[in-house]
């Protein structure tokens, strides 16, 4: 009896010595970012009017006064997304700009990039596209237009650098070119609202641009 008894606390000892393996706590950075990924996800699962910082913080396995250390108020939330989301678009102007100056390169980086930036957010569109939306959503809506005027700036200008190089022909209205163009983005993103299918803009998006510049190639 006494022998079962030593064997079991042993045993016993010999589990209680083995490391136990720890959580690793996430740097304050790291879980904003994920805080704001989160958001963004349940925006497009159940619309952003219908995200609450209670679907968020359960969503990522903390509670709301965990939440609140990082944004201590929901439209804080959505003002990092605001300013995360008109970034990436500026950043995607400034990397095509310095990567090379082939205008119909330009044009495609420009595009590709852009349904890149809708692929990683699929709930972009419909924040865009809401009718009275809140003080919260119109910081996101406020942001985007202001980058995406820049933009459509830079399509203008890599239109006009294909008509002067001989890319495209020179009866071509520069403005109705670019609004082709940025119509290959909008179709797409109305059938991914549609489809919620994030897939079609990767597998149809590069093609459709192809077919639509060569329409203002010369013959």
């Amino acid at each position: 009896m006494g022998k079962y008894y030593m064997t079991d606390m042993t045993k016993f000892g010999a589990e209680a010595n083995r490391e136990i393996p720890r959580r690793t706590r996430k740097s304050a950075s790291d879980r904003k970012a994920e805080i704001l990924q989160t958001t963004l996800d349940l925006a497009f699962e159940v619309g952003p009017n219908h995200v609450t910082t209670g679907m968020i913080a359960g969503k990522l396995g903390l509670t709301q006064p965990a939440l609140y250390k990082h944004f201590p108020k929901k439209g804080d939330i959505w003002g990092a997304i605001a300013d995360q989301l008109g970034q990436r678009v500026g950043a995607n102007i400034a990397r095509v700009t310095s990567t090379t100056t082939d205008p119909l390169e330009r044009i495609r980086l420009l595009i590709l990039g852009h349904l890149q930036l809708i692929i990683d957010t699929p709930a972009l569109p419909e924040i865009m596209v809401m009718r009275d939306a809140s003080a919260n959503h119109s910081m996101v809506q406020s942001a985007i237009q202001t980058r995406m005027t820049d933009f459509r700036g830079a399509l203008v200008g890599a239109v006009i650098a294909a008509i002067e190089t001989g890319s495209f022909r020179r009866d071509i209205a520069p403005k109705d070119a670019e609004t082709l163009i940025f119509g290959v983005i909008q179709s797409l993103v109305l059938r991914l609202m549609i489809t919620r299918n994030t897939a079609i803009l990767l597998e149809d998006g590069p093609r459709l641009l192809d077919l639509q510049l060569s329409g203002f190639a010369k013959s």
